[in-house]
């Protein structure tokens, strides 16, 4: 059988992920495929490291991707600290939750969680009273929840993590690169980011950092695992039991990213240069910057969907500026909605999952996909198609709201 050349449509892609890649990644991902241990390419290896300490304000040495989408980050980093029996608390506030919870219950971990109504967050003191109530080993939390759009605040149960020796972990794959995230002032000792969101590189790769409290859990394993492990490292280990996983093992990897190189796996080069790339990008942007233009565009979408009628969903206070979620209007078919504005219009938006699943609709204003073209084009495409579906709507306003906003930024930056 022949098959074709690829020939993949154009598509506005205005979901939490993955986005719309930027052209420059595109391009450096075209670049000729070097060895792993070339000069040139641990050249490159190294740079990674420095602009991922920058993007993730931190100074931890220990600063690198993960070879794998998002998840494999989240478990490459719990799968390295979680001993089996250890206590491991997770707020849950959404599906990312549940799945921190699942990753450290196959590792072995006994799993203390809470939760909130999804589309709401915790107020951080209900967290450390829990904190001090159960004394985890670890607490892993959500910062910016893609199922339900919402953003926890972090700093007040880091300090409290700190003062009780306890390691936060934190899934921050939604939020690096398009929301402020300070991994040092907040005592954050491990974190994961994501590349398809918005840093606007494809899925792939998952950036993440820890600190020396984590690194110290690491290197004693690494110990066991070589047979030279003292009554010390026992009594410090518990039960000095060798981490399951081989490709996730972030002592191995530690190795790989050092000065030393020792080989672990072949590295994704091409990816590599697209990371390179998407890191360069946001420092070139500057993070305020950056910041301001994805609250920018928030705040221009969010005026279009309210003008034409709909609601937004979840605690506003608490919302993640770079996901938008509305309420699916009464008696509408939320999947004929979407499947409509990708066919007519080339326009994906996202559903969302669990008990919101068919409730709600989610629009990501992430990276590239952050731009004016892109917001006025769903907010135009997604009015049609309701009114396609007999969806009584406020015809023309939420673009004329929308160009309201840009037009009175635009007198701003003229009268600066």
């Amino acid at each position: 059988m022949a098959y074709m050349e690829l020939n993949i449509p154009k598509r506005t892609i205005m979901t939490p992920g993955p986005v719309e890649v930027d052209p420059r990644v595109l391009r450096a991902m075209s670049y000729p495929v070097l060895g792993q241990f070339d000069p040139a390419f641990t050249k490159l290896m190294n740079e990674v490291m420095e602009m991922q300490r920058a993007v993730f304000q931190t100074n931890n040495r220990w600063t690198f991707p993960i070879d794998g989408t998002s998840r494999a980050g989240n478990e490459a980093l719990l799968a390295s600290i979680i001993e089996p029996g250890d206590l491991v608390f997770i707020p849950i506030y959404g599906r990312f939750g549940h799945l921190l919870a699942e990753i450290c219950e196959r590792y072995g971990a006994n799993v203390h969680s809470i939760q909130c109504p999804w589309g709401e967050v915790f107020d951080p003191q209900v967290v450390i009273k829990e904190m001090k109530k159960i004394s985890p080993k670890i607490v892993a939390i959500v910062h910016g929840e893609t199922s339900t759009g919402r953003m926890q605040p972090l700093a007040e149960i880091g300090k409290a993590c700190r003062e009780q020796n306890i390691l936060l972990v934190v899934d921050a794959v939604a939020s690096i690169g398009g929301v402020d995230v300070k991994t040092d002032e907040w005592h954050i000792d491990g974190i994961i980011g994501g590349t398809q969101k918005c840093l606007s590189v494809p899925s792939g790769m998952a950036p993440i950092s820890f600190n020396d409290r984590i690194e110290k859990i690491i290197l004693e394993r690494k110990k066991v695992e070589a047979g030279i492990a003292t009554e010390e490292d026992r009594l410090y280990n518990r039960t000095c039991l060798a981490i399951t996983s081989n490709y996730f093992d972030l002592g191995m990897l530690m190795d790989y990213w050092s000065p030393r190189r020792l080989n672990h796996h072949t590295e994704a080069t091409s990816m590599i240069y697209a990371l390179h790339e998407g890191l360069r990008l946001v420092l070139e942007e500057g993070l305020e910057n950056r910041f301001f233009r994805h609250m920018f565009h928030e705040k221009a979408l969010t005026a279009g969907v309210e003008a034409m009628g709909l609601k937004l969903f979840g605690d506003a206070h608490h919302k993640l500026p770079c996901v938008t979620c509305i309420d699916i209007p009464s008696g509408v078919d939320g999947e004929s909605v979407r499947n409509m504005l990708l066919e007519e219009f080339s326009i994906e938006m996202a559903s969302s999952f669990g008990p919101l699943h068919g409730k709600i609709w989610r629009i990501g204003t992430m990276g590239y996909s952050c731009r004016k073209e892109n917001v006025l084009a769903v907010l135009g495409g997604l009015e049609a198609v309701l009114i396609r579906h007999k969806v009584r709507v406020n015809r023309g306003e939420a673009l004329q709201a929308a160009l309201d906003v840009y037009a009175a930024e635009a007198k701003k930056t003229i009268a600066y």
